[in-house]
């Protein structure tokens, strides 16, 4: 049997781990998320999962490969004093599995093979497409835990969630200051998109970083991704690698980004920006 921990059971990087795990058994994978209402607390969440891991006997534990999916996992092979593997991207049945995982920020794959049983892992996000079916689930209260979340400030941001934008408009450390987003603001409003940043950005102080893309930052698999005076470091590359077709604008051709880029503009964003913006406003006016 093959156990999912879910985070919550209607998340796409969920769909996603289960895809993942029918891979190791098509007919015998089950799913578990942990009651937390009292307030996340990560060994407590992990103990009640070590709890029914002993119970049911399960060859492999899979995770999303999310923040609070690779916490707790690590939690589980912390307790179980067990290995644990983080970001696979492929897995291969046998008397130990084979791995392929993602290292530092996606710049290098791993190919390992993963001792303990049982075998705990989680996905890289994107790195599957979703299972569009259901598992058998259940939810199960969380044990008592030494550290607990007290309070959570939710950010506002108007428009559309950076995490689930069709279309993403990000700016670097080319836009040159907070008022400079402007451009880009105005580019996502007509494209119905969301609003994205490099680390760069939000160093300076000109973007929250609720706006982050990147490893550190929200990990976003839109259908089109323009990056704006992005150089395309490696831990921002991390972040956007879900998605579907990349447009690039940058004066520096010797930018990293381009490597990567399915459209490339060589030139100011300060230029070529509100120069898409205008064409599209003329196409609808017309």
């Amino acid at each position: 049997m093959v156990l999912v921990f879910a985070e919550r059971f209607d998340d796409e990087l969920y769909r996603q781990a289960v895809a993942f795990a029918r891979g190791l058994a098509p007919d015998d994978v089950h799913a578990v998320g942990i009651d937390d209402d009292g307030g996340y607390s990560p060994d407590g969440a992990a103990s009640a999962l070590v709890n029914l891991i002993r119970e049911r006997g399960p060859s492999v534990v899979v995770a999303p490969g999310s923040e609070r999916g690779n916490e707790v996992l690590a939690h589980v092979a912390a307790i179980l004093d067990q290995p644990m593997a983080a970001n696979c991207t492929t897995v291969t049945p046998g008397e130990l599995l084979t791995l392929t995982r993602i290292r530092w920020g996606g710049s290098l794959l791993e190919e390992a093979r993963l001792h303990g049983s049982p075998a705990l892992l989680t996905v890289a996000p994107h790195a599957v497409a979703a299972d569009p079916h259901g598992v058998d689930a259940e939810l199960i209260p969380a044990a008592a835990g030494r550290v607990k979340v007290s309070e959570r400030v939710t950010s506002t941001t108007a428009g559309v969630s950076l995490a689930d934008a069709d279309v993403v408009v990000s700016g670097g450390r080319g836009v040159g200051s907070t008022e400079g987003f402007a451009v880009i603001e105005e580019l996502a409003a007509l494209l119905n998109a969301a609003v994205g940043c490099s680390r760069a950005v939000t160093s300076a102080g000109w973007r929250p970083h609720t706006d982050q893309v990147g490893q550190t930052g929200t990990k976003i698999a839109p259908s089109l991704y323009i990056a704006c005076g992005i150089s395309g470091a490696t831990q921002h590359m991390a972040g956007c690698k879900g998605a579907k077709k990349l447009l690039a604008i940058n004066p520096d051709r010797e930018a990293s980004i381009f490597a990567s880029a399915d459209y490339a503009v060589f030139g100011d964003l300060h230029e070529v920006v509100p120069a898409i913006s205008a064409e599209i406003r003329s196409k609808r006016d017309g």
